[in-house]
This record gives structure tokens, sequence and C-alpha cells, in this order.
């Protein structure tokens, strides 16, 4: 489970099992270097002692034990765990599932990865959907940096990024963590927003090195693009899916 850099974590749910397949193949068929991907799966970390944090179902979906507020996914705060995970040293990327990859995801190593004055390296979106809802009908909850933490470079040998502790991500309340409120502004950086472009907010002039499926994208039957350029990229995932089923059934034939 523990691993040291160069590793992409990438936030697991069983609903979204397809979304994390394709954003691990899609890493793989544009990047020239070789990174271990691993996705964080909720049950291993519980298992290592690491994940205690819990929920329950009440009519808004799944609620948090903690701060009782709703969250989406299994990886809302396990993705918190990626100091502990890659041991407090070196880099590590973290990625939400729901985004597909265009291009050479070592570009944010080269271009982040050198700056030892931040602790995290992130998208920083000024993000307010005014959606109530998003993916397959969950809650869109609202806060401050939303969705910062959905595409994070952790340069893990800063100081400050011991600061955020097991305790923290398994008690503190989301907003606090999705926030970065343990580290001071200076200690984060700024990555372009090619490479966490959010469907349905993101400027359409802007091509995107790497679509994040913020509203449910493809996966969900019902889902439906807000413009033109969403449905774009949607129909781009979905022929690299079935290309890539195309070959993973040649190697089984």
């Amino acid at each position: 489970m523990f691993h040291k850099t160069p590793t992409i974590y990438i936030g697991y749910d069983p609903s979204e099992e397809i979304y994390c397949d394709v954003l691990k193949k899609s890493i793989e068929a544009n990047t020239k270097d070789h990174y271990n991907i691993v996705p964080i799966v909720q049950s291993d970390v519980r298992r290592a002692g690491l994940y205690w944090r819990s929920g329950e179902l009440s009519e808004h979906g799944m609620v948090d034990t903690f701060d009782r507020k709703p969250f989406s996914t299994e990886f809302s705060f396990t993705r918190f765990l990626v100091p502990m995970l890659n041991q407090y040293s070196g880099l590590a990327l973290f990625m939400d599932c729901d985004m597909y990859v265009r291009s050479d995801i070592t570009e944010i190593f080269d271009t982040h990865g050198a700056n030892h004055n931040v602790a995290i390296s992130c998208v920083q979106h000024n993000h307010n959907p005014t959606e109530v809802s998003k993916m397959d009908g969950k809650v869109q909850t609202l806060y401050n940096r939303k969705n910062w933490s959905s595409f994070v470079l952790w340069n893990l040998d800063h100081p400050a990024t011991k600061e955020l502790t097991i305790g923290d991500v398994n008690t503190k309340p989301g907003s606090w963590l999705h926030g970065f409120y343990w580290l001071e502004t200076e200690h984060i950086g700024n990555i372009k927003q090619e490479w966490n472009w959010l469907d349905g907010h993101s400027p359409e002039n802007i091509e995107a090195k790497n679509v994040h499926f913020t509203t449910g994208g493809p996966v969900y039957k019902d889902w439906k693009p807000t413009r033109k350029i969403d449905g774009t990229y949607a129909k781009e995932w979905k022929d690299f899916y079935l290309d890539r089923l195309k070959v993973e059934k040649k190697k089984h034939d």
C-alpha cells in the first residue's frame, strides 16, 4: 500500500470503477515516463488503520457522521491520506477518478515539482456551481476553494505537509480539508486551468489537457452535456473507452 514517488493516486469509488480504469489507461496512453498508478480504496485504508471516518444514509444521500455534511464519493476524504501513503516524502499527484487525461502528465511533475517553496500545487478554481445536484442526483455541496482538491501535486518534503495528520483526515470538517486550511496561502502553488478543466464551467477557449467530468459525465446514462465542448470531450472519452475494450478483448481471445 505504501509507495514512494513517482506515484499518481486516483480516488476510487466502486460506483465509478469505469472512470478509474479509463483514467489510468489515458494516463498511460499519453505519458512517456512510468508512474505507479494507485487507486485509494477505502476498504484498504480502513484495514490499514488509516481511516475510520464514517457516513450514514439520509434523504440527501450519504452524510458524514463528523460534520453532518453530505458527501458524494468514497474518496471525498481518503484523498487527504496521500501524505501518509507516500510516507511524507517526495512528489505525489492525486486525481479524482472522473477525469480523462489528454496530454503528458509528466509536465505537472517537471513544471511544478521543482517549486520547493510550496507544499501543494493545484488549479485554483473560482467554482461556485448553481446546480443543487450533480452526478446521479447527489447533493452539490458548496465550500471555499471548491474543486481545488480534485487535482493536487503534493510536495511531501515541504514541512507544512506534516501539519496534516491522520487524526485531521478522520475528524476535521470537509470544508477545512478541501480548503487546505492547515496551509498558509503562500504554500499553495497554482497550476493552469487546462490541467483540471471542469465540464460546464471552464472556458471553452482553453483546450483541456485533463478533462474533469465534475457534473457526472458519460458514465451516467441520464447525464447530458450543458455545452457543445462538454459533449465533444464526452464523445472522446467514450471512443477511448470503446477502443480500450477492443484491445482488452483481443488480449483475451
